[in-house]
């Protein structure tokens, strides 16, 4: 059988025509999101950062990290390098669903957003704080820690010797520096004798022959 000339061109032109849209194709393909970490529906049990890889170089990037209750865990602004953008995330993050909400520009200028659901699973809870202890260990510590203070006071109390007046030597220096004091009739009596006796004394000796 034979084909007409014309047949033979259409057929022609139409294979160029899917050779060279096929090849254009690609290129006219956007920019998309290539891998996350966490991925898709993934179960962790830690988080420290979110990280999205992109088929080409993004820029201006949005990210945000929701958990329950719809409280954002996201820490900082989101890095780029290149393809990459990471997002750190504050800790600890409890247990429970999250999500990750993302938004770029990508090179052609084509904005790039989506989110990404994910759970956490098996993280250890926050020890507490050494410094937050309870009212009742407070008060129950406070009786101990004054005891031996209550005692040591109590003690010189109780091991210091009373003080003597008789004994006190203080007291003795103090009254041996007195000055001793007599009665002035005393004196007066005394002086009297000491005349008479001088008296009777020259009388005496005039008597004498």
């Amino acid at each position: 059988m034979k084909r007409s000339p014309l047949a033979a061109l259409a057929a022609t032109a139409a294979a160029l025509l899917v050779l060279v849209f096929g090849m254009a194709a690609p290129a006219l393909a956007h920019d998309a999101l290539k891998s996350s970490s966490p991925a898709k529906d993934a179960e962790v049990k830690s988080l420290d950062e979110v990280r999205l890889e992109f088929t080409a170089g993004v820029r201006l990037p949005f990210v945000i990290v929701r958990g329950p209750g719809g409280v954002e865990l996201q820490s900082g602004k989101p890095q780029v390098d290149g393809k990459v953008v990471t997002q750190a995330v504050k800790e600890p993050v409890p247990d429970g669903k999250y999500t990750i909400a993302y938004r770029v520009v990508s090179s052609d200028g084509h904005p790039i957003e989506g989110e990404i659901p994910f759970k956490v699973k098996g993280a250890q809870p926050p020890s507490p704080s050494p410094s937050a202890a309870s009212p009742s260990d407070s008060a129950g510590a406070a009786p101990a820690s004054s005891a031996p203070a209550a005692t040591q006071a109590a003690q010189p109390a109780q091991t210091s010797p009373a003080t003597d007046p008789a004994t006190d030597p203080a007291t003795d220096q103090a009254s041996a520096a007195q000055p001793v004091s007599f009665p002035v009739w005393l004196v007066i009596v005394i002086g009297a004798l000491v005349g008479i006796g001088i008296g009777f004394l020259l009388s005496a000796r005039k008597k004498k022959p």
